[in-house]
């Protein structure tokens, strides 16, 4: 516990020092904000597993690595990459807009807008808060309730940079928009901190792919937050590739709020990572919204993924659909903690979640925790949960029409998965984790 608290304090000394570098460019209430955030973060420190939302998940090996504040090597780590370097997570030819943004800072020569279309705001949130910071005091300083979430509250005291994508009242969008965060850091391990503000008002639709990726056998660590407004009868599908360095560490929280008649997606889909923990929360707060969560992990070595999800219906008339699937081998270990608030005020609510794991070793584990806390008398709610390894029968059946072992049980994977990756809407993407699927399926048993 004081080795905890020696590293929350060198966090809290380094925002200080974050903090004189601002200058009287800050916004007022932000300067309030990003304070706020580092108290509530010092009051509280890393989370520990005496913690029940973290007891199954252990950040030793993230508070016992000294990580320096990756912007200090952004202008030499930017200017050696190019396009081509970032080829592989790039969805270049089909997005309206892709920001790239190097150690949690924009990289201009990397990213491109030209494919947008009217009014539609795809920015840097840097330039953002020198330009408009007024446009954002509503949704920022609302956005994430940090006093109880170790992580977003450190993501909050050093927010400085990231991406905002704002579609105006009824403006559609056919391409997605791409934001790429890339690490890359140098001779010692490095954190980054990136923000995402998506606002999507009344009757708009749009696509957003956010990518995190960064160089093989690097450790570093990307520590985000990603806030999610969905207005009146607008529709937002919103998909998380994480394809991180297999020695690096990623945390990182989504926060959606639902208004009347919206229709919320997200796609969380997680392919590298030593430790990863994504929390994802969606509050419906009018009636009539109705909310999807998608997710696949794949997990080997000794890699540990912990997903994290709420569905809060605070309101009548919503609808909720969850289902998340996990492939481990080896001694890789999974988390999965979902829960269903159903308010008093939520009537008619109809809630269905379902989670399934697929242990392709003895020693791979997966700890699983369906949650439903429902306070209203008129609802339909349902929760599944499996876990179990390949079928012997099936592979029986394969083999014995001359497929090979290594390919039957290829085979028997990708089927577990595809349910998931069919849900993807975007074909080119579909096709990039399909590669991903198929990398992963050279897991050993």
């Amino acid at each position: 516990m004081a080795r905890v608290a020696s590293r929350s304090e060198q966090y809290v000394t380094e925002f200080e020092r974050f903090a004189r570098t601002q200058g009287g460019s800050t916004p007022s209430w932000l300067g309030v904000l990003r304070q706020g955030a580092i108290e509530s973060f010092g009051n509280t420190g890393f989370p520990t597993t005496r913690d029940e939302e973290w007891r199954f998940t252990s950040v030793a090996p993230i508070t016992e690595t000294t990580f320096a504040r990756a912007q200090n090597g952004f202008d030499r780590a930017a200017a050696a990459l190019s396009r081509h370097d970032i080829a592989y997570v790039g969805l270049d030819r089909v997005s309206a807009a892709e920001l790239v943004f190097v150690n949690g800072r924009l990289a201009p020569s990397l990213s491109r807008t030209e494919g947008l279309t009217g009014s539609v705001l795809v920015r840097d949130l840097q330039s953002m808060l020198s330009s408009r910071p007024g446009a954002l005091e509503p949704f920022l300083s609302r956005a994430i309730e940090y006093q109880d979430q170790a992580f977003a509250a450190l993501n909050t005291a050093f927010l400085a940079d990231g991406a905002v994508v704002w579609m105006p009242a009824n403006a559609v969008l056919e391409t997605p928009i791409h934001l790429v965060f890339i690490s890359s850091p140098e001779a010692s391990p490095t954190v980054s901190h990136p923000r995402v503000l998506i606002v999507a008002e009344e009757n708009s639709q749009a696509r957003v792919v956010e990518t995190y990726a960064g160089p093989r056998g690097q450790v570093y660590f990307t520590n985000g937050v990603t806030d999610i407004f969905v207005g009146p009868a607008a529709m937002l599908d919103h998909y998380k590739i994480q394809q991180e360095s297999a020695a690096s560490f990623h945390v990182a929280r989504i926060q959606a709020r639902l208004r009347r008649g919206s229709q919320f997606t997200s796609h969380s889909l997680s392919f590298g990572g030593a430790l990863v923990r994504n929390d994802v929360a969606a509050v419906m707060e009018d009636e009539g919204a109705d909310c999807t969560l998608n997710g696949l992990y794949l997990a080997d070595g000794h890699r540990l993924v912990d997903n994290h999800t709420t569905i809060d219906h605070a309101r009548a008339h919503c609808t909720s659909h969850e289902i998340y699937k996990g492939i481990l081998a080896d001694r890789a270990r999974a988390v999965f903690n979902g829960k269903i608030v159903v308010r008093a005020d939520a009537q008619k609510t109809d809630a269905k979640q379902t989670n399934k794991a697929l242990l392709l070793s003895d020693d791979a584990l997966i700890n699983s925790k369906p949650q439903l806390e429902i306070f209203a008398n008129d609802v339909k709610c349902t929760h599944g949960a499996a876990v179990g390894q390949l079928d012997d029968d099936a592979i029986f059946y394969l083999r014995a029409r001359g497929i090979a072992l290594d390919e039957a049980r290829a085979m028997l994977i990708h089927a577990f998965a595809s349910d998931i990756l069919n849900r993807v809407r975007i074909d080119p993407l579909r096709a990039q984790l399909e590669e991903e699927l198929t990398e992963g399926l050279r897991l050993k048993a």
